[in-house]
């Protein structure tokens, strides 16, 4: 029987991802040509950013030290409260979504995203992955369970970088109170025959919610999957560097040259 042959631009990369997304990354993974060892995170461990931020700078770390000689470590997740910020590998590319959160990945694009959520960035948002692996079904902000979500950690980066004035502007740019009752729920037509958008309807009616159904897209998803790294999606980080953030619409997030 003659050997599996893999393509000679395939690429040997390391996923590191919430687990919010293992039902997406898992058809994506499917399709590509490189060769990729995934690892996920629980959905729960976004409660805390400063734990979650040491939680992925170690499997960062473990990646770089298994001998496994990686061409870059793909961090699918956004900079998520300032959870990603301060990442660095010291030997391997990093590659990320330019995206403030989960939202931007699921909807496909920042274009999106602007569309649905640009004048109310804070409206409440759910997916597969939030159903079926969080303790609660809606996302409401970079920290935590509806109904609790506290600036917390990302804020106080903002003043530690910003100052009190401006970091107070700069939040409530990013997070205005989006003044409706609306929960959305972005749904991706590869996984929409699982029902879960029905589910969703049902738990925010029983809220007292208004539920709204956007399609989603894998596209940002199967772009960094596929090596397919546009810098108008995705920020490669070389070696030795960190994630800073920016805190606008389009870049987002850059790399930090070390100091």
């Amino acid at each position: 029987m003659a050997a599996l042959q893999t393509s000679p631009l395939a690429m040997l990369l390391k996923l590191i991802s919430c687990n919010v997304f293992q039902r997406e990354t898992s058809l994506c993974l499917a399709r590509t040509p490189h060769i990729i060892d995934p690892e996920y995170t629980e959905l729960g461990e976004h409660a805390r950013s400063a734990g979650l931020r040491q939680l992925i700078q170690s499997r960062i770390d473990a990646a770089e030290a298994s001998g496994r000689n990686y061409d870059a470590i793909l961090l699918l997740f956004g900079l998520c409260g300032n959870a990603t910020v301060g990442l660095r590998a010291r030997h391997t590319r990093l590659v990320i979504p330019r995206a403030h959160d989960c939202c931007t990945i699921l909807l496909g694009s920042k274009a999106k995203f602007t569309e649905h959520f640009g004048d109310a960035p804070s409206t409440p948002f759910s997916s597969v992955g939030y159903i079926e692996r969080g303790s609660y079904f809606l996302r409401t902000s970079d920290g935590g369970e509806a109904g609790g979500v506290q600036p917390g950690n990302a804020y106080q980066a903002l003043v530690e970088k910003y100052g009190e004035e401006d970091a107070k502007f700069i939040w409530e740019e990013l997070n205005p109170s989006h003044g409706s009752n609306k929960a959305v729920f972005i749904d991706i037509p590869e996984t929409s025959h699982l029902g879960f958008a029905q589910k969703f309807l049902d738990k925010a009616g029983a809220a007292g919610m208004e539920p709204v159904r956007l399609e989603g897209s894998l596209r940002l998803i199967d772009g960094l999957l596929r090596g397919e790294w546009d810098e108008k999606d995705y920020l490669i980080v070389p070696p030795a560097n960190a994630i800073e953030g920016v805190y606008d619409w389009d870049q987002v997030m850059r790399a930090q040259a070390p100091r």
